[in-house]
């Protein structure tokens, strides 16, 4: 089980990774993403819905964004965006649409989600998993759109038998009216790897 002392360590190398992560996303949709200083907390699993829907609900109408991925550090990334969020996000590849298109706005909407899931998902994880010596791969990406007070993803999340480890980001991308909140949550399958992959990285600082 992760003690203080881990979790502090945790803390440290997601603010590593997420700083790495941003300065990458940088280069690759030319925008700067501010990640703000990572929450870790140890919970039951049964606990994560509420858990979560404390953290975001502000929101009436949510998107999330749901990727799973695999290695030694394996878990769910869910990525929350306010519904209004919509055209601020198309803004992001604005350059790509083109209102004549005979593309429904949503199915546009939609796969800005993916997009953007995909590549925020997948710098902040692998940069953790880089830090931890650990290579994870990713399953695609996947949309849902639904009010906070219902919450079928998160539902599954919870198992009464289980710890989960529970990460959270708040993002928001330069010069956009665009923000919301990155949760990384891997389950107790995790823990032990997860233990000695961090005392493995602070050995590295003698």
């Amino acid at each position: 089980m992760l003690n203080n002392n881990d979790i502090e360590i945790l803390q440290e190398v997601m603010n590593i990774a997420f700083g790495k992560a941003s300065a990458d996303l940088a280069e690759v949709i030319d925008i700067r993403v501010f990640l703000n200083v990572p929450y870790v907390e140890l919970l039951n699993a049964a606990d994560l819905p509420r858990r979560i829907v404390e953290e975001v609900k502000m929101y009436k109408d949510i998107r999330i964004v749901e990727q799973n991925y695999w290695g030694k550090f394996k878990g769910s990334a869910l990525l929350i965006f306010p519904a209004e969020s919509g055209k601020g996000l198309i803004s992001l590849f604005e350059d790509d649409f083109d209102e004549n298109m005979n593309v429904d706005r949503l199915v546009f909407e939609k796969e800005t989600l993916l997009e953007v899931g995909n590549i925020l998902i997948g710098a902040c994880v692998g940069k953790i998993a880089e830090l931890l010596d650990d290579v994870v791969s990713y399953s695609p990406p996947n949309v849902t759109v639904q009010r906070i007070s219902k919450q079928p993803i998160l539902e599954r999340l919870a198992d009464p038998e289980k710890h989960a480890i529970f990460m959270k980001t708040v993002f928001q991308f330069e010069d956009k009216d665009v923000s919301g909140a990155l949760f990384l949550i891997s389950g107790q399958d995790s823990l032990t790897w997860l233990k000695t992959a961090l005392n493995n990285f602070m050995a590295k600082f003698g």
